[in-house]
């Protein structure tokens, strides 16, 4: 997460357990490749042409720095993502596993273990396609693991499928300033934040699962970045019991992101939520917030970043359990002051922030958040301090039209 980001309503240290707290497991054993491969694969990176297919055969492949690649038109091929692995444990150098800057760009069938800073890095290209990838940190959730796994930024025309991120410090599989995404078929676990789509437009994120993080699929908009993000679709995931205690490294902005946190959207506007299955977050199985929440001064969003969700449309998802053991004394407050000592929060909480200014076609308008099939709404009274949260249901009663489909001509 590029931001500060610290909840207003949420104590700073989490104290929530997860179901799903079971340690990060390699795959089946993997035979120790040879050494003179691992040390040529640089190598090979450096000299790539556009066109060139890399093959790294099965085996484990030793590497003490990171690997780069800085050219267009490239493959990276493994032998299978439970047959070939590029680990990086005991890393010396270099501040990623694989970093890449090229567009027109596939790896695919391989796992990056253990880097030191984060696993896989795309930035500043086009047409990528990440398939059959898995990063992760084998010791477990640790601060001290890298930041990112699956980490495309500055990007466009991104298809990423049949990935897996385990034990991630901030994101597990994050795209962020992008345009034009496809995210399915994945899965994000023990990560701080499984799946988060960051200041990104026009995204499809679909057929995941995200469980055993601290917040489940986040969708994001933060001043002081690029462009703002919009036009995303968010539907067909399993989003269950992500209650892992926030391990993201004190003082950066994910540190703050309350556990049990299922679905996130933070001031982005044109959002669609429907058919999946979110259930068991401990704080909340949906959240809708401004960037006032996450602790970001006035004066820090610039005059063109707009701070408020808007056009947000939730429906048709299986929502249960939930919303029982917030994380942070306030929200806890809020809850037993609301709803008793053996209540839950409903299924959306929303911060309560809204632009009382905003005007469509003429008219005065609300910020069209509109739920169907849910189990109430707490309206946390962000702007007041949070003293006089409300259960009222009815301005939430409305719908919107349905967002288009991401289409990235992949098949």
């Amino acid at each position: 997460m590029q931001r500060s980001n610290k909840w207003a309503v949420a104590a700073a240290v989490a104290v929530l357990a997860s179901g799903c707290q079971k340690q990060a497991e390699p795959g089946p054993a993997v035979a120790a490749a040879d050494g003179a491969f691992a040390a040529s694969l640089q190598e090979r990176l450096l000299d790539a042409k556009p066109g060139d297919v890399i093959e790294i055969p099965a085996g484990r492949h030793q590497f003490e720095r990171s690997l780069t690649l800085r050219a267009d038109g490239v493959t990276l091929r493994g032998a299978g993502m439970d047959k070939t692995v590029l680990s990086f444990k005991g890393q010396k150098a270099g501040a990623e596993g694989l970093l890449v800057n090229g567009d027109n760009f596939t790896i695919e069938n391989l796992t990056i273990e253990d880097s030191r800073g984060d696993g896989l890095k795309i930035s500043e290209s086009e047409h990528i396609t990440i398939r059959g990838i898995k990063v992760q940190w084998t010791g477990g959730p640790s601060t001290k693991n890298g930041a990112y796994g699956i980490y495309p930024v500055l990007t466009k025309d991104v298809l990423i499928e049949n990935t897996i991120s385990i034990g991630a410090s901030d994101a597990g599989i994050y795209v962020g300033q992008s345009d034009g995404v496809i995210v399915r078929d994945s899965r994000a676990e023990q990560n701080v934040a499984g799946i988060e789509v960051e200041n990104t437009r026009n995204a499809d994120v679909y057929n995941n699962v995200a469980t055993g993080n601290t917040g489940g699929i986040l969708v994001f908009n933060m001043p002081g970045l690029s462009q703002q993000g919009a036009n995303i679709r968010v539907f067909n995931n399993k989003v269950i019991a992500n209650n892992h205690a926030n391990f993201g490294a004190k003082g950066t902005p994910v540190a703050s992101v309350p556990a049990g946190s299922g679905v996130v959207i933070n001031s982005n506007d044109d959002i669609e939520v429907f058919d999946n299955e979110i259930r068991d977050n401990a704080t909340a199985n949906i959240i809708v917030s401004s960037v006032y929440s996450t602790g970001y001064k006035d004066s820090s969003a610039s005059a063109s970043f707009d701070p408020y969700p808007e056009r947000i449309y939730i429906h048709n998802n299986t929502l249960s359990g939930g919303g029982d053991s917030p994380d942070g004394l306030d929200l806890k407050a809020m809850k037993v002051a609301t709803f008793g000592l053996t209540g839950n929060f409903p299924d959306v909480l929303w911060d309560g922030y809204f632009n009382a200014n905003r005007v469509v076609d003429g008219v005065r308008m609300g910020p069209q958040i509109c739920l169907r099939d849910v189990n109430g709404v707490i309206n946390a009274d962000g702007p007041g301090g949070y003293k006089n949260p409300s259960k009222d249901l009815k301005p939430f009663d409305c719908e919107l039209p349905r967002l288009p489909a991401i289409d990235l001509k992949r098949g």
